[in-house]
């Protein structure tokens, strides 16, 4: 981890911006695999995270029951539980 660290920081701000929607990319490729119907879910946001369950599964957002209500909420921020 270190050697990965020492080589991001050659990079310049470019590299770092590039690389950084990259990473976005693999992390929402990631998380889709793990989004199914019915999967008990977090919803992340600045300050907190919320209990949900999905509901339905679109492209690029799903369906997340948290507390009787109904979400549309981007696949980027939820994390399976």
């Amino acid at each position: 981890m270190d050697m990965i660290l020492n080589e991001l920081g050659k990079l310049n701000l470019a590299e770092l911006n590039a690389l950084s929607i990259q990473i976005n990319a693999w992390k929402e490729v990631k998380c889709k695999t793990n989004l199914t119907k019915g999967a008990h879910v977090w919803v992340v946001q600045k300050t907190k995270r919320t209990s949900g369950v999905i509901n339905k599964v679109n492209k690029t957002r799903c369906l997340v029951d948290m507390s009787g209500t109904t979400y549309n909420v981007p696949m980027s921020m939820l994390e399976p539980k």
